[in-house]
């Protein structure tokens, strides 16, 4: 059976309404009742909006260039912002051509042409002899490329680049003079545009010269490699590993512990610079940033990274399981993203998994790696403890597992609705009463509802009944102490009343309250799921030393061997990219300059994080 991913989908569908000026695409996932519309009137003008909305731009409005020649049709949108890096995606004949071709040679070579002919002759340039390269005008550029043409050549593996020679001309030929024409009409502007790419070109001098200094520091080891790393004996890099591994504690811990043959360790101090927000100059100015390109081998930037050149075909991030640690990876991947995102696309990069959990009963230890897996666990060791009787049927052992995890499931989605002011006790009355959009529908039908709400929740505050224009019913707002619920069709609709409903149905197994939970035969009563939870945990927990770790210093050297580097035994996350466009946006939102995108995308998942040092 073919299992359809409603994220791939939508996100392949978006892309194909932002290529397609005007076209509305409808997604509608019937399992969980999931929909979205796309409809973007401004074309690859609306894609280059959304890539840099979270971004400071040089100009309000992209700049939008489109014409047709021998049959072919090029459109191209571009807009300049304030951030160091450029965001380019093309596309021929709505295929995401993510290796680039011939249209992007042909654009490439148009911008860097024009740039430097509008900066010689307005005088930009000090002696008119210099001139700016194509990555200093690119720097901060996001911008989108279309073709539509008769017989696509794809070249490549993957065929993902476009290779039609003709291509390059004709965008070349329309870029240059639609963008020629701009610049001489809008002189602020395009002023703006010259003078972040003069920034960019003094910046890579600079960069030029602590990269020269850089391999001359190299150059003074025997090796050529940094002091800090343990470097592996082994040669071929398909062989080869290295773990770059926070703080020097836990470097020294995976240094003693690590297969040396194979296993090379690069511990790193402190959070490195957050990338997002440095020019390259400055990037390169940083040791820790510079130790990290020297170990892996590869060079950096566009005319010297070599990926064919990569000491290691598993790169392994290992950081603490607390927020530092997530912030230092979050650190580290913004850099991988940025500066070296083959990389990740060839399937290099890992995370290291290393346990949460030691559990220690009698003689015998047990690494846990994770929350799921220690629930788990002690949901088996108290099912076989205790029983509880489901439509009045005993169940225990492992048979008793899932319903333990439903009640767990049930707990949260309460807290859920509990933490955003609405209250279970409505929703449990709404679940009692089996609501279903029926119910909606006539207005005397919802204001029998609400006399049974009250007698059933004396102290609940309902407003007047409303006609709900969207879905063709009523609706109607409820009040009880400091929480408030609209009682409407888009309640019933939504994924987490319907989940809720469906625990509930498993939650009235056990019957009315009190429960009952057996153990050694004998009887206890339950006011509610939460005693429930609590006594399962209590039982479970019984003769048990949990110890949680928050840093891999904890581990010594044997216990980080055997938990986290032993190949035959750790398990590790491969780092790879679904979605450019997603990808590109999340890095934007949490590691760029702008403030209040962050601010929102905190506030909008406060309530999602779990486990947070304070």
């Amino acid at each position: 059976m073919t299992d359809f991913s409603y994220e791939v989908l939508s996100e392949r569908l978006r892309e194909l309404a932002f290529l397609n000026r005007g076209l509305m695409i409808t997604v509608q996932d019937e399992r969980a009742d999931k929909k979205q519309e796309f409809l973007y009137k401004g074309g690859i003008v609306s894609f280059v909006e959304h890539l840099t909305r979270n971004k400071t731009t040089l100009h309000p409005k992209p700049i939008y260039i489109s014409g047709e020649k021998d049959g072919i049709v090029a459109e191209v949108a571009l807009q300049y912002t304030d951030s160091y890096s450029e965001t380019i995606f093309t596309f021929a004949n709505n295929i995401n051509t993510k290796e680039g071709g011939t249209h992007l040679i042909g654009f490439k070579s148009a911008l860097t042409r024009t740039a430097n002919s509008y900066a010689s002759s307005s005088g930009l340039l000090k002696n008119g002899k210099d001139s700016l390269y194509g990555d200093d005008i690119r720097e901060g550029l996001a911008a989108v490329i279309s073709v539509k043409l008769p017989n696509p050549q794809f070249e490549g593996q993957t065929k993902m680049k476009l290779g039609n020679s003709e291509v390059k001309g004709i965008v070349e030929s329309i870029v240059n003079e639609t963008l020629s024409s701009y610049f001489e009409e809008n002189p602020a502007i395009t002023r703006k545009i010259i003078e972040k790419a003069l920034q960019a070109a003094r910046a890579r001098d600079a960069a030029r010269k602590a990269r020269e200094l850089t391999r001359r520091k190299g150059a003074l080891e025997d090796t050529g490699l940094p002091g800090k790393l343990a470097d592996c004996s082994e040669k071929d890099p398909a062989l080869s590993e290295l773990f770059i591994v926070e703080g020097d504690s836990a470097g020294g811990s995976a240094k003693q512990g690590r297969d040396r043959r194979a296993q090379a360790i690069l511990p790193l101090r402190g959070k490195i610079l957050n990338v997002e927000k440095a020019r390259f100059d400055k990037m390169l100015n940083s040791e820790e940033i510079r130790i990290l390109i020297t170990a892996l081998g590869t060079g950096i930037g566009a005319d010297d990274f070599d990926i064919s050149k990569l000491r290691y075909h598993k790169v392994i991030l290992m950081t603490d399981a607390d927020v530092d640690g997530a912030h230092i990876r979050t650190l580290l991947l913004t850099f991988f993203y940025r500066q070296m995102l083959q990389l990740i696309e060839q399937g290099y990069l890992y995370i290291a998994q290393p346990p949460l959990f030691k559990v220690k009963k009698g003689r015998t230890d047990k690494y846990v790696q994770n929350e799921a897996e220690m629930q788990n666990m002690l949901f088996e060791l108290a099912a076989d403890e205790i029983a509880l009787p489901l439509k009045g049927k005993e169940v225990r052992g492992k048979a008793l597992v899932p319903f333990l995890k439903r009640i767990v499931n049930y707990e949260r989605l309460k807290e859920w609705f509990t933490k955003r002011r609405k209250d279970p006790r409505i929703l449990k009355f709404l679940l009692r009463e089996g609501v279903n959009k029926a119910l909606f529908k006539e207005k005397d039908a919802l204001a029998g509802l609400l006399e049974r709400l009250k007698a059933y929740i004396p102290d609940v505050d309902t407003g007047e009944i409303y006609e709900d224009e969207e879905h063709g019913g009523y609706g109607v707002e409820v009040k009880r102490r400091l929480s408030r619920l609209v009682l409407d069709t888009n309640l019933l609709l939504s994924p987490e009343f319907r989940e809720l409903e469906t625990l509930q149905n498993y939650i009235d197994d056990l019957g009315p309250p009190p429960y009952k939970v057996i153990q050694k035969d004998e009887e206890k009563e339950m006011t509610s799921t939460t005693e429930i939870l609590s006594h399962v945990f209590a039982v479970a927990r019984k003769g048990l030393s949990i110890q949680r770790y928050k840093g891999l210093g904890e581990m010594n050297p044997q216990q980080l061997w055997e938990t986290t580097i032993d190949s035959d035994k750790r398990t590790l996350l491969q780092v790879t990219i679904e979605d450019m466009v997603e990808a590109e946006e999340m890095f934007t939102t949490l590691m760029g300059d702008q403030v209040e995108p962050r601010k929102n995308f905190i506030v909008k998942h406060a309530l999602e994080a779990r486990n947070i040092d304070i």
